[in-house]
């Protein structure tokens, strides 16, 4: 009887936006002349990142692997990303996004390439509806696209919990909106998400997991943000967890200078690597194999508007992160100096150089574990 509710409330969830969707346009064809607005309405969108990457790291190669044997590659030019998407509106309340990354093809594609493919109807400031493949709210990273960073890529965190089904693309359904508590606007997301990747035939298992956030406005001159995230799920009949709480700002120094800060900290449970791991090479509790990471990321922004030079940024992110720091603890550390000069607007071009900085408390050998310093040139243009 549960699991028969629990199908008839997820097709409720997904039914409710084509029912409002026919009734807002019917409302809308007899208040707003239909030749006013015209439907679909199609927006298109594009990113190159060409990199040129040196590492500088003892036998280490472009890709972070250390090699005890055998000839090292420590310079490439690479292509990072290749995306084409495409915006689609069907109606002012309705719309469908699609995004693919073709510098996937460059491995193997399996799970990869495919990025975004959703749909999203708003009903008000208060509710819409998202459902097929996106990134969920949890944490800065996900609000934020790879192309206006401020840095050369997201954090080591990011990656690891999108592995373990809170970050980056996944599949699912999800509800947001934003309210005001008093004199603070209060922006929520929840989501509920298969938890196995992107790209993906079905869920590997009966297991959903559950994301929550919060984000609360508290200077709305000097761009204060307050982030509260949590999540919840089963993964083959285990219970895991993640929890994160992250904060954001932006000063206005002088009408040239601006000085923004991001700070995440999250935790969780691995799962990706506890079911990655023979039963016999692993204990028998999952909460056993645990991750955690902090991060801070200063920029400082001077604006230039010089003939087609924009502006002209700095930053460094310092990170923290340990993949299964009670089982088997080995602390990363990242330092991403990084100087960036803007071409246009909203970095329609961007030249970025600086340095990745990796140092383990313990190096393993011909593993990713290992000291590096990898040297970046990135080109970025969009559209």
């Amino acid at each position: 009887m549960s699991k028969t509710l629990h199908i008839i409330s997820i097709f409720v969830f997904l039914a409710i936006p084509l029912f409002m969707n026919s009734q807002t346009e019917n409302t809308q064809s007899a208040a707003v002349p239909e030749s006013t607005v015209k439907y679909p309405q199609f927006q298109f969108k594009g990113l190159l990142q060409a990199r040129y990457l040196e590492s500088f790291g003892d036998n280490v190669d472009v890709l972070g692997v250390h090699h005890s044997t055998g000839e090292v590659t420590q310079s490439s030019f690479d292509i990072k990303r290749m995306r084409v998407g495409l915006n689609t509106k069907l109606s002012e309340a309705t719309e469908v996004v699609i995004l693919v990354n073709l510098a996937d093809f460059k491995s193997d594609p399996k799970g990869k390439v495919l990025e975004n493919a959703y749909g999203k109807y708003t009903f008000n400031r208060y509710l819409a509806l998202t459902g097929g493949q996106f990134r969920p709210a949890f944490g800065i990273e996900e609000l934020v696209p790879v192309d206006i960073i401020k840095s050369f890529d997201f954090s080591n965190q990011y990656y690891e919990f999108g592995k373990n089904g809170w970050t980056s693309f996944q599949i699912g359904a999800s509800a947001s909106g934003s309210v005001d508590i008093g004199k603070i606007p209060v922006s929520y997301a929840v989501s509920v998400l298969n938890g196995n990747g992107r790209n993906q035939e079905m869920d590997n298992d009966n297991g959903k997991q559950y994301a929550t956030r919060l984000v609360f406005g508290l200077s709305k001159l000097h761009k204060i943000d307050l982030g509260l995230n949590g999540g919840i799920g089963k993964r083959s009949n285990q219970k895991v967890f993640a929890v994160g709480v992250d904060v954001t700002s932006d000063f206005k120094l002088t009408d040239k200078f601006t000085f923004d800060l991001q700070i995440e900290y999250k935790q969780g449970t691995n799962q990706n690597l506890y079911f990655a791991l023979p039963p016999e090479g692993r204990t028998a509790n999952i909460d056993d194999y645990q991750m955690r990471g902090i991060y801070f990321l200063p920029n400082l922004r001077y604006l230039v508007d010089y003939k087609k030079l924009t502006s002209l940024e700095l930053s460094c992110r310092f990170e923290s992160f340990d993949n299964n720091f009670k089982t088997s603890p080995n602390l990363r550390r990242t330092y991403t100096p990084m100087i960036s000069l803007e071409f246009g607007k909203a970095y329609t071009g961007r030249i970025e150089m600086g340095f990745e900085i990796d140092r383990y408390d313990k190096n393993i050998p011909d593993t990713s574990y290992y000291n590096d310093d990898l040297f970046l040139i990135q080109l970025q243009l969009r559209l």
